[in-house]
């Protein structure tokens, strides 16, 4: 929008009802932390489990947890700094079976699903004994990158999660790790599931927000 003042045209943003938020699916510059926006909507994991390579219970097994940690909060970190104070919600792992066999050590813990689309994947994996441990790791790369490095604009979305009790059940995890919600951490939920709209007052109680998939 361009506007004259003191007898130049300077070129200002519309100012907007909602809301702008970036949906931030390659790595982070510099030049993402000079638009006008409100801050990063959507940080996708996945981007970042493709540099990582490893099956994040490959490395469990190895006995390197901490390389999924470290990756996972370093990328998380430029994109916050670059944000800060404006928020960046940062969208936990929502790899398909099939896309997780491509990583090392993948075939060893991943089944055969007809319908990955629809099988195990999003908050699903988050809760399931034979995957719980790995999630962990993704929510201490979070409390790293609010605590140890202070950006504590990094929120949380959870995908593809198909029922409230799912739903309580991640955000409990999440608790007993030390991600509590509070006045500078919110947790969303993607709403892509019919679920989600139709039961919205009960998810309510564990979720600040949505983003519709």
């Amino acid at each position: 929008m361009l506007v004259e003042r003191s007898g130049r045209r300077v070129d200002y943003p519309p100012v907007t009802g909602t809301k702008v938020y970036l949906n931030l699916g390659v790595e982070y510059q510099d030049k993402h932390g000079a638009l006008p926006c409100d801050g990063v909507g959507l940080m996708r994991e996945e981007f970042i489990w493709t540099y990582i390579q490893d099956h994040p219970l490959q490395l469990i097994q190895e006995g390197h947890p901490e390389k999924a940690v470290d990756q996972i909060s370093e990328f998380v970190r430029k994109t916050c700094a670059g944000m800060h104070p404006r928020p960046v919600v940062l969208r936990f792992s929502d790899f398909k079976t099939s896309e997780y066999r491509n990583l090392r050590g993948g075939e060893k813990f991943e089944p055969e699903e007809t319908s990955a689309l629809l099988g195990w994947r999003g908050a699903s994996r988050y809760y399931d004994p034979r995957y719980t441990e790995a999630f962990r790791l993704e929510v201490e790369a979070v409390k790293k990158v609010r605590e140890d490095f202070g950006l504590t604009n990094l929120w949380v979305m959870i995908p593809f999660c198909r029922t409230v009790e799912e739903c309580a059940k991640v955000v409990g995890i999440m608790e007993e790790e030390g991600l509590v919600r509070g006045p500078d951490f919110k947790v969303w939920l993607m709403a892509e599931i019919p679920s989600n709209i139709m039961l919205a007052d009960q998810f309510n109680r564990y979720v600040d927000g949505y983003s519709i998939g």
